[in-house]
């Protein structure tokens, strides 16, 4: 009992809700200002025998052919090279936003075919291709690997990480701009990263506060409306004072979060128990609610006040009902199956049951 107590203790998170205030650029994103994504094909040469086997890949081999015409070398049509040097592999990268000419961005290389490693090798010069079909980077260089692979005479293997795939810093060049609408007229328009009515209408009340009024305005539960200059030197300062605005974003919603495996409960605020009641095991937990009339001090000219009580009883033994009475807060439910010395799975168990019998005012996701 004592081990259960201990393990639901260190597993169990309780979120507190509290008003606290985030900056614009850390709930939005400005519309149009995003990253592209980046794809190519080529060729990681200088493997220690490593590479493709070329009776299962042969698309290796003709693509070592096709490079080899191209820098003028013919190879012979009655020669089947046995290649274990080279792999193909399929190269992608993220282009920054406002990315210029000649600047550099990081690459991924895996590999395509069964190379069992890349590690050592060198990608060749492979064009980077946006969904457009245009080339907007070229990448080539050393390959490091993280991962480790290493095979016996008698097929063991032992293999750490994936030696498939490796990285290259700053292994492509940027051939090719990405045209924006930033520097263009307009509003701009603020994206928040989790659609929320209340975060939204509170960020365009913030701007105003700071930026005069119907400055800003809130579009719908993910986009802000900002009226914003048009000359580009102007437009960069009016967003570098815009995203430091302190906004307090509207409250998550109500959730409940269990790990199945581990026992592991997250509960946000707002989590409320409607009247139920729960068989589960041999455990008898009941929860009662009954109100306390709350009288003022003599000449403090304070009014009576009605305080609901909360009286938990718990036994282990025949017992097998949970009771809940309205208003109950899921905490008072947490440690009640804790002071059994309940298992994590039991709590569980009754979040469960109680999201199926719809006295659970919150969303329950089990992982």
């Amino acid at each position: 009992m004592k081990r259960s107590l201990l393990l639901l203790n260190a597993l169990l998170l309780l979120a507190t809700s509290a008003v606290h205030a985030e900056r614009v650029k850390d709930l939005a994103d400005v519309s149009g200002v995003r990253n592209n994504a980046l794809i190519g094909y080529g060729l990681v040469v200088g493997l220690n025998g490593t590479g493709d086997q070329t009776t299962q890949a042969p698309f290796t081999v003709q693509s070592l052919e096709s490079m080899l015409r191209q820098l003028g070398v013919t190879v012979p049509t009655s020669t089947n090279p046995q290649l274990k040097n080279v792999a193909a592999v399929a190269v992608h990268a993220e282009l920054p936003a406002f990315a210029k000419l000649g600047q550099t961005i990081d690459v991924t290389v895996a590999s395509i075919g069964n190379a069992t490693s890349l590690r050592g090798g060198s990608l060749l010069m492979s064009p980077l291709k946006g969904a457009d079909g245009q080339v907007y980077g070229l990448a080539q260089g050393s390959v490091i690997v993280g991962g480790l692979g290493v095979t016996a005479k008698d097929g063991s293997r032992v293999s750490i990480n994936i030696p498939s795939v490796g990285r290259i810093p700053n292994g492509a060049s940027v051939e090719r701009e990405v045209p924006n609408a930033f520097a263009g007229g307009g509003d701009l328009l603020l994206n928040l990263h989790t659609a929320d009515f209340t975060t939204a209408a509170r960020t365009a009340e913030a701007i105003n506060k700071v930026l005069g009024a119907s400055v800003a305005r809130a579009v719908d539960a993910v986009t802000v409306a900002v009226k914003a200059p048009s000359d580009v030197n102007d437009r960069v300062s009016f967003l570098s004072s815009l995203e430091n605005i302190d906004v307090n974003p509207g409250d998550a919603p109500a959730r409940v979060i269990v790990n199945s495996r581990t026992g592991t409960v997250v509960i946000s605020s707002h989590v409320e128990v409607m009247p139920a009641a729960v068989a589960h095991g041999n455990l008898s937990v009941t929860i009662t609610e009954r109100p306390r009339i709350s009288q003022p001090g003599p000449f403090s000219k304070g009014t009576t006040e009605v305080v609901p009580t909360s009286t938990i009883d718990v036994k282990e033994g025949s017992g097998h009902m949970f009771v809940f009475q309205a208003g109950i807060d899921l905490d008072d439910i947490v440690r009640a199956v804790n002071q059994v010395g309940a298992a994590p799975g039991d709590l569980v168990a009754i979040l469960e049951a109680l999201k199926e019998a719809g006295a659970l005012r919150a969303e329950l996701v089990v992982i």
